[in-house]
């Protein structure tokens, strides 16, 4: 499609339908009257496509879980336009030719955009850096070794002060691997309650802590993945007001669900960091309303259904959500967020983090849309998932703010039926 027109949607600032029109993947305007091709917004309101800055494909290597047509299939039905996948797969991403080759075979898919993270260090191992400049030039979104934590503080340091001169951001799991021990879930009442072998927050705090020292030596940027402690929020906070270069992120799960779950000892609520307390998730949420919290991330973590059907010593950590983050997101917190600071979270704010320009429906943007019906209540049916893992904590709860449309670079990358 060289000229796209979208009919029926509203923008979230006006009441009045309007349509847009896209020429050649950027927006040429609003109300033109040049259709060209014609989708139905089916008076839904339109919105920058969502930014996903914390996603694991599996590919390549563990494509049994997911690989990237799944996986960019489903935040395309969640309303994504961009993804930043995490490189702890098989073999790891820490060669340029292997993000390049993951770039050039996303862009063949017509789904969402793909940015590969790069590792920060060879094979994740924490041991040496990466060749973080040849990576940059291959197109990687930033330096991360998720999937495993920085126990190596000097090397952190060095990758920190390299990829500042690069100007890169540098992403962490904040968790100290020797008080982390084999713990399943939150250490706490109900760990000790079911006997389970508990994950502390000050896992979580403690090296929080470490690593913004490490920022305040270098000067570098820092992004923080996936927060789950009231006490790691404080410390960020502590941080911005010493004007530290520092960003985080939240995750839906760990907004919504808590340790009370893993009394059904069921692993699909084992995930990592694990599930913290109600009053862990109040904090995070005023963490997002006063704007500790940067933005909004899923850690999408797909795995096999049998995988995740092991006992909880056993089963894998993670969980997939892509497809429902919004919706999950506006049902649940609508209300108190606000449609604008919502969007904010999941658009711009990520944009920000990574230092890209923000998105915007202005004409000459670059078209990447999202039509969301903010009204009409679907259930949650992992069957009909894009994602290979076909499985929810949130399976049979009805939401609100479903995406009916997604646009890609002007091209069309999802249509709900």
């Amino acid at each position: 499609m060289t000229q796209l027109t979208i009919t029926n949607i509203k923008r979230p600032s006006r009441d009045r339908l309007e349509s847009v029109t896209i020429e050649h993947g950027v927006i040429k305007g609003w109300n033109l009257g040049e259709l060209g091709d014609v989708l139905d917004g089916q008076g839904g309101t339109v919105a920058p496509a969502l930014i996903e800055l914390h996603a694991h494909l599996r590919e390549p290597g563990q494509t049994e879980k997911e690989d990237l047509a799944s996986g960019l299939a489903a935040a395309a039905a969640g309303g994504y336009g961009t993804v930043v996948s995490m490189p702890n797969t098989s073999p790891v991403v820490d060669d340029p030719a292997i993000v390049r080759s993951l770039i050039e075979k996303a862009e063949g898919l017509g789904l969402a955009r793909l940015k590969p993270a790069a590792a920060l260090t060879r094979g994740q191992k924490g041991e040496q850096l990466a060749e973080l400049a040849f990576l940059r030039d291959a197109g990687a979104a930033m330096f991360t070794d998720d999937g495993r934590t920085n126990e190596n503080a000097r090397v952190l340091r060095l990758g920190l002060e390299y990829a500042r001169s690069l100007s890169m951001v540098v992403s962490v799991h904040a968790e100290d691997a020797a008080l982390r021990a084999d713990g399943v879930m939150n250490e706490g009442l109900v760990s000790e309650e079911l006997g389970l072998p508990g994950n502390p927050g000050a896992a979580e705090a403690a090296r929080v802590a470490r690593d913004l020292e490490l920022v305040a030596l270098t000067g570098a940027r820092l992004h923080l993945q996936h927060l789950s402690t009231a006490r790691a929020l404080e410390l960020v906070r502590d941080a911005k007001r010493r004007g530290l270069p520092v960003t985080c992120e939240v995750c839906p799960h760990h907004l919504t669900l808590t340790d009370e779950a893993l009394r059904s000892f069921d692993a699909i609520y084992k995930v990592a960091p694990p599930l913290r307390t109600q009053a862990d998730a109040a904090a995070l949420l005023e963490g997002l309303l006063d704007g500790t919290v940067d933005c909004l991330a899923t850690d999408h973590a797909p795995h096999t259904r049998a995988e995740k059907e092991r006992d909880l010593l056993q089963a894998p950590f993670g969980i997939p959500s892509l497809e429902l983050a919004f919706p999950l997101m506006w049902t649940r917190f609508g209300e108190q967020l606000g449609l604008e600071k919502l969007l904010d979270l999941m658009t711009a704010a990520p944009a920000r983090v990574l230092g890209w320009p923000e998105p915007t429906l202005n004409a000459g943007a670059p078209a990447d849309l999202v039509v969301l019906d903010l009204t009409t209540e679907r259930e949650v049916n992992p069957a009909t998932f894009r994602s290979k893992a076909k499985f929810s904590p949130w399976a049979g709860e009805q939401l609100r703010g479903w995406p009916l449309l997604t646009v890609v670079g002007g091209k069309l990358a999802f249509r709900r039926a």
